[in-house]
Order: C-alpha cells, then sequence, then structure tokens
C-alpha cells in the first residue's frame, strides 16, 4: 500500500475516532462495534499485517445502520470503504 493511501485511511480513521468521541454520537452498542471495527483496521494497517478487506462488509452495514440517525458518520464510513478499495483492500 502506498504511503499517501496509508496516510488516507489513517486521516479518516482518525475522523472517525473524532466523530465517536462526541458525547451522544452513537449509542453504546454501535460505538463499541464501530471501535472494534476500528481498531482492527488500525492494526491491519501495520507494516506486515494481513489485509483489512474482512471489515469492509461490517463497515458498510454499520454505514446502513446510521445512515437515518448519524448521516455525517455513515459517510465518513463509506469514505473509509472508498479508501480501503483504493489502497487495494
Amino acid at each position: 500500500m502506498s504511503t499517501g493511501n496509508q496516510e488516507t485511511l489513517r486521516e479518516l480513521l482518525a475522523r472517525v475516532h473524532e466523530r465517536l468521541s462526541q458525547p451522544g454520537s452513537v449509542d453504546g452498542e454501535a460505538r463499541e462495534l464501530l471501535g472494534t471495527v476500528m481498531r482492527d483496521i488500525e492494526r491491519a494497517l501495520a507494516p506486515g499485517a494481513h489485509t483489512a478487506a474482512a471489515h469492509v462488509p461490517r463497515l458498510e452495514s454499520l454505514a446502513v445502520q446510521f445512515e437515518a440517525g448519524h448521516p455525517g458518520l455513515a459517510e465518513l464510513l463509506r469514505q473509509l470503504i472508498d479508501a480501503l478499495g483504493k489502497a487495494g483492500i
């Protein structure tokens, strides 16, 4: 994965974490699930790690889940999915 793609992915991950840190952003269960997926992707981006592709379906499902109540977060997740695709993941 190129350095530019990895920087974009890390920036998007940081934006998702920032959004999750806002009070009332999502309910506890969704926060926990999304946090787990984000940590897994961060680990997958580490040098020598395995692919993060297995997390894309979960991200897509979460984006749909958040669409009505949290459209900004849903958009961030879609950007993250797109960035993972562009990175060949």
